[in-house]
């Protein structure tokens, strides 16, 4: 029942920008703090940035702060990440994940491949 679709991934120069999306249904959006990951086969699936229920609290990893948005839209039971100035090292595959605060985190997209090359 729980969808969740992330898009906006592509093959992009060092430098460039990329916005992802994710759509999601099938759950209580407002009630859910939204995370995006990332991960490189072979190694552990890292936390990008996350958004809590009230759209001004964020964060995000070392890695990303600066040059990453998060931002939800609850109208279109949507979450974002604008992604600026991107580097080789940002190369993965990056996933929507709905966290609850007694569930903890169910549910993932398939994701979305960011390349970043030249």
């Amino acid at each position: 029942q729980v969808q969740l679709v992330e898009s906006g991934g592509g093959l992009v120069q060092p430098g460039g920008s990329l916005r992802l999306s994710c759509s999601a249904s099938g759950l209580h959006f407002g009630s859910f703090v939204f995370n995006w990951y990332r991960q490189v086969p072979g190694q552990e699936r890292e936390l990008v940035a996350r958004i809590g229920i009230e759209d001004q609290i964020a964060n995000y990893a070392a890695s990303a702060k600066g040059r990453f948005t998060i931002s939800r839209d609850k109208a279109k039971e949507s979450v974002y990440l604008q992604m600026n100035l991107l580097k080789p090292e940002d190369t993965a595959v990056y996933y929507c994940a709905p966290e609850g605060y007694f569930s903890g985190i169910k549910y993932w997209g398939k994701g979305t491949l960011v390349t970043v090359s030249s």
